[in-house]
């Protein structure tokens, strides 16, 4: 069945950052009835009438089936499906602010690149203790920059679900020339190559900031490839989920281009910026700074190495000299290739 051929039921997209605006369009260019809710109401009245979202995506217009909303009843009313594409620190916050307005019969999908703030827990977990175990779940995620996705430039991505009924429904709703969508039921790999490739992508700005040059930028994207799928398979996920569009794929996409807020937060720490005048010089949310502490408490957790990501939260969280934490990192004692 085509896109065209296809009845959509309208769609509610949460979160009106770059990506889930870039979603938004895609949503509603491919037929989708699609309303895109943010927070700030001074924003979506903006958005709503200039049909494009200036702050975070310049002039990429919004399609005519596109409507702005920034009172939430009003864009959950009669929704059955909900994509969030709001901070994974704001994840649970959401579902909470959801949870009255929306029928049993919800179905939750989210592009959020992250753990909970403070425990790690994975997304999917609380969408089960907010909204119940029984809530068909997709979560998407790969090397997707925002800016590419609303020009419709060419595109792939990984959507892993519970559900092989809502998995589908999403790949409708999602796919057209430009947009390519792999399936995967690998819920816990999926995600958890989309939060800690962030904080790889940190150390990666790091090592360019301080000038290293490209050897070592290849051998930390490498080593911290294997940091990601260690902690994955011990947390059940699959080795070739780490090897696809969700962990390869969107590590190097996010370690090597400077569109990555992560990326470019590392860059302006290896020049010598303070961790508080880099996230405010971005001004916006840069999820590896925060996905940094949640790598160190799953390692310690679950007794994986991972020397890597604790560099980086020695950095970002307690000052810790690049430089040193770098020549720590090549000071470690020899060990095979595949340790």
């Amino acid at each position: 069945m085509t896109t065209a051929e296809t009845q959509f039921s309208p769609i509610a997209v949460l979160g009106a950052g770059s990506f889930g605006t870039a979603l938004a369009i895609l949503l509603s260019g491919n037929g989708n009835p699609t309303r895109l809710w943010a927070r700030d109401s001074e924003q979506a009245a903006s958005m709503q009438q200039e049909r494009c979202n200036q702050r975070y995506l310049g002039d990429a217009g919004f399609p005519s089936t596109l409507e702005v909303y920034s009172d939430l009843p009003a864009a959950l009313e009669g929704v059955s499906d909900v994509l969030l594409a709001v901070p994974s620190s704001a994840f649970a916050e959401t579902l909470k602010a959801i949870k009255p307005y929306v029928p049993e019969s919800v179905r939750i999908a989210w592009a959020c690149k992250g753990l909970e703030p403070g425990t790690g827990r994975f997304l999917h977990q609380l969408v089960a203790e907010t909204l119940g175990a029984q809530v068909p779940l997709a979560v998407l995620s790969g090397p997707t920059f925002a800016t590419e996705l609303a020009k419709a430039m060419p595109t792939a991505i990984t959507l892993a679900s519970n559900s092989d009924e809502f998995a589908q429904q999403m790949v409708e709703r999602l796919v057209n020339n430009a947009f390519r969508v792999y399936t995967s039921d690998d819920l816990v790999g999926v995600q958890l190559g989309g939060a800690l490739k962030n904080v790889i992508a940190v150390g990666a700005g790091i090592a360019d900031g301080l000038g290293f040059g490209a050897n070592a930028r290849t051998a930390l994207i490498t080593r911290g490839l294997a940091e990601i799928q260690r902690l994955g398979l011990k947390l059940g996920g699959k080795s070739e989920t780490f090897i696809g569009l969700a962990g390869l794929g969107d590590l190097i996409l996010t370690c090597t281009d400077n569109q990555s807020r992560n990326r470019r937060f590392g860059l302006a720490l290896g020049g010598g910026e303070k961790v508080e005048e880099a996230i405010k010089n971005i001004g916006q949310v840069v999820e590896g700074a925060k996905n940094a502490h949640q790598a160190v408490l799953l390692s310690e957790r679950y007794g994986v190495d991972m020397p890597i990501s604790r560099a980086i939260y020695r950095i970002v969280h307690e000052q810790a000299d690049p430089v040193q934490q770098a020549y720590e990192l090549l000071g470690r004692d020899i060990k095979s290739e595949g340790e």
